[in-house]
């Protein structure tokens, strides 16, 4: 998700495709970010919809968007009549001129969240300060993205992403823009060998279909071992902040 013009992204749509069959994983995932949702709900860099049928299964009054085209389209195809679908959009977090492109939209949203979206973007300092513009005061914006610098691999290359956050950069990154800190935690301790293994020992270019269901399947023991840890370390970081008041 770097530009209006990326329509086609194979290894991002292979990516997503197997990630869509780790139902397991996803509802894990889901489960982690549903505590701070409420209201009207944004989800930025929706893709195929691996999490937003969770959400829409919640009952969510939902805004889905992706800035590819081609994914907004199979959203749609996916999710058109869902009584939960406010709409679908295409929203580029770093266009020049924003706020003059997105003016129907300031202040329209309780909740925003973005997973595995902001490391795509060479500007995350303007992505967090439109989502700001696009929440209500008082909203929550929760940011999922790819922990520990040191894990930077041609897996992450390849997948298009430009940085990896610690806990303390991303929420560094989200509190200078008008947020106050809600929560800021790892997530998914256990894909961090996969990553060492597979990404920075044999150096694959993509993840693979069979390992990561073989994944999905030990999700509930992997739940645990997260547990264990007090979310302490993981491959992502959760950041959740509170749009003040005042700006």
């Amino acid at each position: 998700m770097k530009s209006s013009e990326d329509t086609i992204d194979p290894i991002g749509a292979n990516t997503l495709s197997i990630i869509a069959e780790a139902t397991a994983f996803n509802r894990w995932m889901y489960d982690e970010i549903k505590p701070w949702l409420y209201g009207q709900v944004l989800e930025l860099g929706s893709g195929i919809g691996n999490i937003s049928v969770y959400v829409l299964q919640s009952r969510f009054k939902t805004v889905l968007s992706d800035i590819n085209p081609s994914y907004t389209q199979l959203l749609e195809k996916r999710f058109s009549g869902n009584s939960n679908l406010v709409n679908i959009v295409s929203i580029d977090l770093q266009h020049p001129h924003f706020q003059e492109q997105y003016g129907d939209m300031e202040a329209q949203f309780d909740s925003i969240f973005l997973l595995n979206v902001i490391e795509h973007l060479e500007n995350d300092v303007a992505a967090i300060k439109n989502c700001n513009y696009l929440l209500k005061p008082g909203g929550h914006l929760t940011v999922l993205a790819p922990a520990y610098p040191f894990l930077y691999c041609v897996l992450d290359k390849n997948l298009g992403h430009y940085r990896r956050y610690t806990k303390h950069k991303l929420t560094a990154l989200i509190c200078q823009h008008s947020f106050s800190l809600l929560a800021a935690k790892y997530f998914n301790l256990a894909g961090i060998a996969g990553w060492l293994i597979w990404g920075k020992l044999f150096r694959r270019p993509q993840l693979g279909a069979r390992s990561f269901g073989t994944f999905n399947q030990l999700v509930p023991l992997f739940r645990m071992a997260d547990k264990l840890v007090f979310q302490q370390i993981g491959l992502s970081t959760i950041i959740v902040g509170k749009k003040l008041s005042i700006c």
